[in-house]
């Protein structure tokens, strides 16, 4: 027990001992040195007869006996030391006295054996004797001031960070699967990522260079088309580079498909192929015309998404969808794209508006701009329409309209009879303009794709924020009962808020059963961080005083990946977590590891990919469907107008072209 009482017989026995041990050194000394300490006159009668009958003990036996003793009582004396810890202090140096000490201790001996001067003999005896037993004095002290408590050298944290993760490979009819190796506990260990439920949404999160095209988005497109026969939509960002990935997969693969798939791309800088976003026979119902004309004039106008609800936000919407309606019910659609729609947002209020009045499906959205150019509310009408009107002139374009206005193919890209894997190319120095149409595409497709009894199938989209995809959260939340599964890449939350909203854009993140992050920052790193959750760590403490050193050691729940260690992540290196299945589950659904390829063979691969092949068209046929398109509105008015004013139940609906005036 730590007391008063006890230090205080210790420290007595402790005294006790060192005395004996120097009283045995001393009669040592006495004994075998005799002759000079008798020359020196240091011997007493008395003494003597002492010192006679201490020998007889077996102690004094003999010179090792002797000193073995004296080391042992020294031995005793050290280990109740407590002398002060000294971090400076450490085991060689006390093992350099003692060795030295012992050395010296024993082999002062040999001058007891040595012809010469008494005096000087037994002088250097004692003398080396002495000094070999303070060294092994010295070392001993040291050893109980050396201290013994090593704290962890993980001065970063890493190996307390680890925790295990799944190793087994687990594969499904809709699995991407990843090699990968992870640390634990200083060990580097092999475990598959195993990404087999995408259809509850994977987003992958990177910085620039965090690796995720070579390192996941590759691979996904890969396996998809090649391992599971997906039909898949893919948006590539940067036109070729994920176009040359599905269109090599798709020559390698395509005849294991029941229906070979076909292989389409639209490209608005060099068509290939033509499709029309608007086909009529995908749109329904009039809710359709309007997620369309949302989507198109959102994703020109980003800024709006924020300010949905707003008069001067809704405004422009009602009158782009009541164009697309019209021109659906026209003759059966013959008319339903969106260069015309755009065209047609052109004509002049007097024209346009009893064409649009004589639809009674869209009499309910014209009305109100009707009303306002009857009352003469010109600055009020203008800002209803001209924001629809400037934006979409964005889009006037031979070369968009030459795309947009044919039908090499419709968009139900999981049809069994017809499967296709298509490619949207976007150009990063025009992304306003062709994202907005991009995000057309893909709201149709959230419209199309969820039949019950179709082909499974895959979006992929990279640089998922650069474009407006409305409604995507209504697909996701039923994507997985239609067999699709969703990639989207974004390079950080923080863009995805900025272009979405925040509360729209939490909504997405909020519904990513797999999140995948490589280097982030921010708000990024820190959702990221507490979605992956928190693991019991070891923590160490060390005090140090005069006395007494002491440890102590405690667990906590900390973050397994914190946002600093995301912060830091490495090309290729990713942190997240997977979903599971009903029938499959995931042990280990957290990760944090670095996912393994070989950069020679892909370079290998990409050096082999064929180019896809380019389609010439005649810029001439280009501008006579850009003409073309412009004429069939003006025919389409004219016509229009025509029958209005000879029909007396519609012949109210021209406008007197007094009403209008310039603003």
């Amino acid at each position: 027990m730590n007391t008063g009482e006890n230090e205080q017989g210790l420290r007595a026995i402790m005294d006790l001992t060192r005395l004996l041990s120097f009283v045995v050194l001393l009669i040592h000394f006495y004994t075998y040195c005799h002759v000079a300490f008798a020359q020196w006159h240091l011997t007493v009668p008395i003494a003597d007869k002492i010192i006679v009958s201490f020998n007889r003990l077996p102690l004094f036996k003999n010179i090792w006996t002797t000193k073995l003793s004296v080391l042992l009582l020294a031995g005793v004396f050290l280990a109740g030391i407590k002398g002060k810890k000294d971090e400076k202090i450490f085991i060689k140096t006390a093992l350099a006295y003692l060795v030295t000490g012992l050395l010296f201790f024993f082999s002062s001996d040999v001058l007891l054996y040595v012809q010469g001067n008494i005096l000087a003999i037994a002088t250097g005896y004692m003398g080396i004797t002495v000094i070999g037993y303070l060294l092994i004095v010295t070392g001993g002290s040291y050893l109980s001031r050396i201290l013994k408590v090593k704290l962890a050298k993980d001065i970063f944290n890493l190996e307390n960070e680890t925790f295990p993760q799944e190793e087994r490979l687990l594969t499904n009819e809709f699995s991407v699967n990843l090699p990968a190796k992870y640390n634990l506990k200083g060990k580097v260990r092999d475990m598959w990522l195993n990404i087999i439920n995408a259809a509850r949404l994977c987003i992958i999160i990177g910085s620039p260079g965090a690796g995720k095209t070579f390192f996941l988005i590759r691979e996904v497109i890969k396996q998809c088309i090649e391992k599971k026969q997906f039909s898949a939509l893919i948006y590539d960002f940067k036109y070729d580079d994920l176009a040359k990935i599905a269109y090599n997969s798709w020559l390698q693969s395509k005849h294991l498909y029941e229906v070979e798939p076909k292989f389409y791309v639209i490209n608005f800088d060099e068509p290939v192929h033509r499709c029309n976003p608007l086909e009529p026979s995908s749109m329904n119902d009039i809710t359709d015309a309007s997620e369309s004309a949302r989507t198109i004039l959102l994703g020109l106008n980003m800024d709006w998404i924020k300010k949905q609800g707003d008069f001067f936000v809704e405004s422009p919407i009602n009158f782009v969808a009541a164009i697309f309606w019209y021109l659906k019910k026209y003759k059966d659609g013959i008319y339903c794209t969106l260069p015309h729609a755009i065209e047609m947002t052109q004509v002049n209020y007097t024209e346009l508006f009893p064409v649009l009045a004589s639809e009674p499906e869209i009499e309910v959205l014209v009305n109100p701009f009707i009303t306002a150019f009857q009352n003469r509310a010109m600055e009020q009408l203008e800002g209803q329409t001209a924001s629809a009107k400037i934006a979409l002139a964005r889009l006037s374009s031979p070369l968009l309209y030459y795309v947009l206005s044919g039908n090499d193919f419709s968009l139900d890209i999981n049809n069994p009879d017809e499967p296709k894997i298509v490619v949207l190319a976007n150009n990063p120095e025009k992304t306003q303009i062709y994202g907005a149409v991009v995000s057309l595409y893909l709201t149709r497709l959230f419209r199309i794709l969820p039949k019950k009894g179709k082909l499974k199938s895959a979006i992929i989209a990279d640089e998922f924020s650069s474009i407006f995809a409305n409604g995507i959260e209504n697909f996701l939340a039923i994507a997985r009962g239609y067999k699709i599964n969703t990639y989207l890449a974004i390079q950080n939350l923080q863009q995805l808020r900025k272009n979405y909203g925040k509360e729209q854009a939490d909504v997405l993140f909020a519904l990513a059963g797999n999140i995948i992050c490589g280097q982030a920052t921010g708000e990024t790193a820190k959702e990221v961080s507490e979605a992956i959750g928190k693991i019991v760590q070891t923590r160490e403490s060390l005090s140090i005083n005069s006395n007494d050193t002491s440890l102590s050691k405690s667990t906590q729940l900390d973050l397994a990946v914190p946002p600093a260690r995301i912060a830091k992540l490495s090309s290729g290196e990713f942190a997240g977590i997977l979903a599971d299945n009903p029938g499959q589950q995931l042990e280990q659904k957290a990760f944090h590891c670095t996912i393994q390829n070989n950069p020679d063979t892909i370079n290998a691969e990409e050096e082999a990919y064929r180019k896809i092949p380019k389609k010439k068209i005649d810029p001439v046929a280009i501008q006579n469907n850009f003409i073309q398109i412009k004429n069939d509105i003006i025919l389409l008015i004219n016509e229009e107008l025509e029958k209005i004013k000879n029909d007396p139940s519609l012949s109210h609906l021209i406008l007197d072209k007094k009403s209008e005036r310039k603003v």
